[in-house]
């Protein structure tokens, strides 16, 4: 997530509840024109703040350039939902559904869950049908949210079906394929360790330090003006031509975003379409999605492959589905069914560290977070709480957009992991 630069808050805890930080009861940009005080803007970049995000996460293309990932011009298939009779009285179960939090004695049931998470979108899908849809905050049902990191799914998706397909070799070497990266620590890193992200690259992504990669990262990618003496790289490409070396190639995963703009870079390169294009081709046109997606670009139109992706909750949805059935959507056959399998079966769990101790012992591969659970899910993931979890045994499909205040998915798993499969159990003993 390298939006915005000016953004310090992003580290502070939530002064006000779900329910009191609503965009819509804290009346943002609301009226003609707005209050001062109710007015989020651009340049000062206050709008990545708590409790000001709960409305710009639906709004990123108000602040920044934006490039389209575009559904063509065909009508959209339409998901099929259980009747509406079931519809709501499996809303009412599922609500009602009890869990217990990590590290935590006491139980939650599936709503508190939402408004603790400060939910936005909550979609679920059970064997191909839709049985759980609801919205908050910003977020209607024809509205898009910021999906933040889960880009980084797309652009890893991308990415495997050229592997698996042949188009693209992930054990040649960056500085085979994008020759321009030049001295970069990434030069001597396999396609595939840019995928995995077990590149030897020294970058900081600590949200709460201002002096964080992170930071400087965004400062190069930003679209405005630069500031008078500013003589950093310019644009997402020319930060990674000047990256560092910090410990050793294929080593260990360390999740670091610059990797998934490399990637960007590289299949790119090879398939010469912008991830914006490629994702419409590949993914967006012949998924039958209902909106068109959009995605935030540098100064120089760089897509930001790494988190700039904004989209509907429902078409989210034909994503997750489209990889628990392996490729297939809609009767079409997308992609091969290689290309999901080897996502589900997740990357070297010995690489996968103890760095992420809420999420347990995963691995990550392709840019995909994979459990190795009871039940083998998997899922994109996003700071601030955006998931699509995919539970192959339960045969469901979840997608959450939400609005937390603090960066770290840390905060939220405790809540969220254990009522993900709470549901999922649910569902299969329907």
């Amino acid at each position: 997530m390298t939006l915005a630069s000016g953004s310090t808050a992003l580290a502070q805890t939530a002064p006000l509840s779900a329910e009191d930080s609503d965009p819509n009861v804290m009346g943002w940009m609301q009226g003609f024109p707005p209050p001062p005080d109710r007015m989020i803007t651009q340049p000062d970049s206050v709008y990545f703040s708590f409790p000001r995000l709960r409305w710009s996460f639906c709004h990123l293309r108000e602040f920044l350039p934006t490039e389209e990932i575009s559904r063509g011009l065909g009508a959209p298939i339409p998901l099929d939902y259980v009747a509406p009779a079931e519809f709501a009285d499996l809303r009412q179960q599922i609500d009602a559904v009890t869990f217990t939090p990590q590290n935590s004695d006491e139980a939650m049931t599936w709503e508190e869950s939402l408004f603790a998470n400060y939910t936005d979108g909550m979609l679920i899908l059970h064997r191909g049908q839709v049985v759980y849809e609801r919205y908050f905050g910003c977020l209607e049902e024809d509205g898009k949210h910021a999906i933040m990191s889960m880009t980084k799914s797309f652009t890893g998706l991308l990415a495997e079906i050229m592997v698996v397909e042949g188009t693209l070799d992930d054990t040649a070497l960056v500085r085979d394929v994008i020759p321009e990266i030049g001295d970069s620590a990434f030069a001597t890193a396999t396609v595939r360790q840019v995928m995995d992200m077990t590149t030897g690259v020294k970058y900081s992504e600590d949200y709460s330090d201002p002096n964080a990669d992170i930071w400087l990262y965004s400062r190069a990618a930003s679209p405005l003006p630069k500031p008078e003496g500013y003589d950093g790289p310019d644009g997402y490409w020319e930060y990674l031509q000047q990256v560092a070396p910090e410990g050793t190639h294929g080593d260990t995963f360390h999740y670091k975003t610059i990797n998934s703009d490399m990637l960007g870079w590289i299949i790119s390169r090879v398939s010469g379409k912008a991830v914006t294009e490629l994702a419409s081709d590949r993914l967006w046109r012949p998924m039958g999605v209902e909106q068109a997606a959009y995605q935030t670009v540098d100064g120089k139109g760089v897509p930001f492959a790494g988190g700039g992706i904004t989209a509907g909750l429902r078409d989210l949805g034909r994503l997750g589905q489209l990889m628990l059935n392996e490729g297939e959507l809609n009767g079409t056959r997308l992609f091969p069914a290689e290309v999901a399998r080897n996502i589900a079966a997740g990357g070297d769990r010995s690489k996968f560290g103890d760095g992420f101790p809420t999420f347990g012992a995963g691995s990550y591969t392709s840019q995909w977070w994979v459990t190795h659970n009871d039940h083998g899910a998997y899922a994109a993931r996003g700071v601030h709480g955006q998931t699509i979890y995919v539970d192959p045994t339960a045969e469901m499909v979840l997608v959450r957009l939400a609005s937390y205040p603090r960066a770290q998915n840390g905060f939220i798993d405790p809540t969220s992991l254990p009522a993900y499969q709470a549901v999922a159990e649910f569902l299969m003993a329907r």
